[in-house]
């Protein structure tokens, strides 16, 4: 073989190698990859088992009959279930339905309220020009700092002595529909992610203010509404400090002092009623989260995009 035939030889084996070691490194890189994803599913996977056994567990325990709920070892499942265990823990020992009236008036209230003051008030901020807008806002922001421990004896001084509204539902529901520092933070945020020329046309058509905000903006910023609700629905749902304080009649009481009563003078023999009306009172967070998580995660997704 003479000393061109060589040349040549070696010129093709040289692309070949160079194409085989790049093929190596891509299966390489893909296998990687596949190890990768493997390895984050399966973390993801055992988290949600550890925080999903205190729920199967409350499920369980809500099924079973009175001598199983004490038995050792512990099943995680019941031997037979007692679906009844629901309707006899809801009404036998204490008046579920009106506390599940009580805490359905104050939610559904403060969320309307949430949105509608938050709405506007970040508006304002957001697209309004004004002298000191943007200290009113910091001092606004900075109100998240202060914990409610340091606010709660002055505003119960405030409801109960000064406006006289002890035992009702006013100072539960009034401070929703005066703002809310996070709600006008997130809405405030998407506002300013809109371009000021949509408010620029809008008024060259003759639109007011007010029907900017509602015909334009509010449509735009669906999912910040959307995780305000949530946000608002769940804390108000859960309360239980504010009710304990201001709440003094068995009939005025929401759910979550319900439950904190039934667990004082039931709990030791009704260990299942206790769970059956928890699940009863944790199917509605979990089945509005079901069905608004895509817009919910959106929105904390989008909430610092400009500002």
């Amino acid at each position: 073989m003479g000393t061109s035939e060589i040349s040549m030889e070696s010129k093709r084996v040289v692309p070949q190698r160079r194409s085989l070691v790049q093929r190596y490194w891509r299966e390489s890189r893909r296998v990687r990859h596949a190890a990768w994803l493997l390895l984050v599913y399966a973390l993801l996977i055992a988290g949600s088992v550890v925080f999903l056994i205190p729920l199967i567990w409350m499920v369980s325990t809500s099924l079973r009959p009175e001598w199983e709920v004490y038995s050792y070892p512990p099943k995680i499942l019941p031997n037979y279930f007692l679906w009844r265990n629901y309707i006899e823990g809801w009404t036998m020992l204490l008046p579920f339905t009106t506390f599940l009236k009580n805490t359905l008036t104050i939610t559904i209230g403060n969320v309307i309220g949430n949105l509608i003051s938050c709405s506007l008030a970040a508006f304002g901020f957001a697209r309004l020009r004004a002298r000191g807008r943007d200290f009113f806002f910091m001092l606004l922001i900075s109100t998240m700092m202060l914990p409610y421990e340091v606010t709660m004896i002055p505003q119960f001084v405030f409801f109960t002595r000064l406006l006289n509204w002890g035992n009702s539902f006013k100072p539960l529901m009034v401070p929703a529909w005066l703002g809310w520092p996070f709600g006008i933070f997130l809405l405030r945020q998407f506002f300013m992610s809109i371009p000021i020329d949509l408010d620029d046309a809008a008024r060259i058509d003759g639109a007011s203010t007010l029907r900017i905000l509602t015909q334009i903006m509010l449509p735009l910023v669906k999912p910040a509404l959307a995780t305000i609700a949530i946000f608002a629905f769940v804390g108000n749902w859960n309360n239980f400090m504010a009710p304990l304080i201001y709440l003094n009649d068995i009939n005025k009481y929401t759910m979550a002092i319900g439950l904190r009563l039934f667990q004082g003078q039931h709990a030791v023999h009704n260990q299942q009623y206790l769970m059956a009306v928890s699940v009863l009172n944790v199917l509605p967070i979990l089945v509005i989260f079901f069905f608004a998580q895509k817009t919910f995660i959106q929105g904390i997704a989008l909430t610092g995009i400009k500002g």
